[in-house]
């Protein structure tokens, strides 16, 4: 899994983040998750369950294994009776993301015994452990309790340049390097921040028709503190 280059100019089409596995940028905080990932489809009890911060990389991990499986992606919300009554049957194999935001309990239950019975297999996603979801049924409790867990961790530096760049590049921007470096040693340390920072890049950039500079860089910045002020006042 690396980035793919790109010096292409700035072009004024709608963004779609590279999702597959050859632009996953593996580093310390992410390599224990991708190891589990590439066991498959080795997983003890045919689940696994991924957990992080927003931003963290949940999404495109599970993306990459949703490919190397051809499986079904829900979010936890649309778990329902209705699911459950057109079960696909033999071999099922599904991702289910933020488990942990307002799920059915009953329904994922009853998904978990059947992705076992049916010989399918399961990737779960949350921000918390599965062990530490707030669930009232006892039974589902135990079956997350007993999952097979692992956290994506908060970036160090290198990564956080590293996906900096990739997005940029995502976007067919050409950025120099002491703008990645400004951006690195200032703003937020999560995965979330690097993609409203690039996006509100972008927009300022097309906006002005100019370059990415640091200066560029340091209004943007500047502004999302201000609004982190207001929102906190």
């Amino acid at each position: 899994m690396s980035a793919v280059a790109s010096n292409q100019l700035v072009l004024g089409f709608e963004h779609r983040p590279a999702l597959g596995e050859e632009s996953f940028l593996i580093a310390d905080s992410n390599r224990d998750a991708v190891a589990w990932i590439d066991r498959w489809p080795d997983w003890p009890g045919r689940i696994l369950a991924v957990h992080g911060p927003p931003g963290a990389g949940k999404t495109h991990l599970s993306h990459v294994w949703q490919r190397r499986c051809d499986a079904q992606r829900l979010d936890a919300g649309q778990l329902d009776q209705t699911f459950l009554e057109t079960w696909p049957g033999k071999g099922t194999a599904l991702v289910i993301e933020n488990g942990d935001q307002g799920v059915d309990e009953t329904v994922l239950f009853h998904v978990i015994n059947l992705v076992r019975e049916d010989k399918g297999y399961l990737l779960l996603t949350g921000r918390e452990a599965p062990a530490r979801w707030p669930v009232d049924l006892p039974d589902l409790g135990s079956r997350l309790a007993a999952m097979t867990a692992v956290q994506l961790g908060p970036p160090d530096d290198q990564l956080i340049a590293a996906v900096l760049t990739k997005q940029f590049q995502d976007r067919q921007l050409r950025v120099p390097g002491d703008v990645v470096a400004y951006l690195v040693a200032r703003m937020e340390r999560s995965f979330a921040a690097i993609g409203q920072t690039v996006a509100a890049l972008d927009t300022l950039s097309l906006a002005e028709r100019r370059a990415i500079t640091v200066p560029l860089a340091r209004r943007v910045l500047e502004a999302s503190q201000s609004e982190l002020e207001w929102g906190d006042s």
